[in-house]
């Protein structure tokens, strides 16, 4: 299934309401457990592939520390707005900030000691040529550290607003939401980087629950059309938009949304 890019693209203030928002709750927390699952070591060379507004670029770069360099790259300017705007702790590795393509990425061969891409896989238009990409440019003894989401109905929150979204505003309205999911096949996301090269693919799956005190901290996000939210939601009257609201509170949601990743 198919996602125009621009439906997930975020320009402007979305970008920095991103940060904002999903970040602190959804992105960081698995930033941290990617990283730590990698195993980065001080002086580390690093790209974070799709690195949005740099969660785990940053997470990379207190890993590493300043003897290290890290690099995120992300094919949306205004994503990379907001990283370059972030302050990072002191001795952290400097980040080198790069927009760019996954598909074409702007290095030679061998240059950096691990790659990551945290939940971004997914939307990028060629995984294979992607992930070859990612093997390209991984030096002898490196490692990639990649995470998806796993199936959209073990994500009960999630799953209750794509629904929500078909029924209130047409089928094919949660689309790009859906298509956050469509690499949580175990075997295809194996078969994936095996066949690019890479030996020794494990498949790790981790379930945890967003950083939300409750379904109000959960839906804000979502009333400021963060993320894969269509923009004809935020065209619904009020009361549609309660509607909507109280359908994904009433069903299956228990305080905070789980998401598994594989990883």
């Amino acid at each position: 299934m198919g996602v125009d890019p621009e439906e997930w693209q975020l320009t402007g203030a979305a970008a920095g309401r991103y940060e904002r928002f999903l970040v602190p709750a959804v992105t960081l927390p698995w930033a941290n457990d990617l990283v730590q699952r990698v195993g980065l070591y001080r002086g580390d060379r690093v790209l974070d592939v799709a690195c949005g507004s740099g969660a785990a670029t940053r997470v990379a770069a207190r890993r590493v520390e300043e003897p290290g360099h890290v690099v995120g790259l992300d094919i949306n300017p205004g994503m990379l707005a907001v990283a370059r705007s972030l302050t990072l702790p002191r001795g952290s590795a400097q980040i080198e900030w790069c927009e760019g393509s996954a598909l074409a990425l702007p290095f030679a061969e061998g240059v950096f000691d691990a790659v990551l891409c945290q939940l971004g896989l997914q939307f990028v238009p060629d995984r294979p040529a992607a992930v070859r990409e990612m093997r390209r440019v991984l030096g002898r003894g490196g490692h990639v550290g990649a995470s998806v989401y796993a199936p959209i109905d073990r994500n009960p929150a999630t799953h209750a607003l794509a629904d929500a979204l078909d029924r209130h505003l047409g089928a094919g309205a949660s689309r790009a939401k859906r298509h956050e999911h469509s690499l949580g096949d175990p075997n295809e996301l194996r078969a994936l980087f095996a066949g690019a090269g890479f030996e020794d693919v494990r498949m790790e799956q981790e379930k945890r629950e967003d950083v939300n005190e409750s379904f109000d901290d959960y839906w804000e996000p979502i009333e400021a059309g963060v993320g894969s939210i269509p923009q004809a939601y935020l065209t619904l009257s009020e009361a549609d938009r309660r509607s909507v609201r109280e359908e994904v509170k009433a069903r299956d949601y228990r305080g905070s949304n789980r998401k598994g990743a594989y990883l």
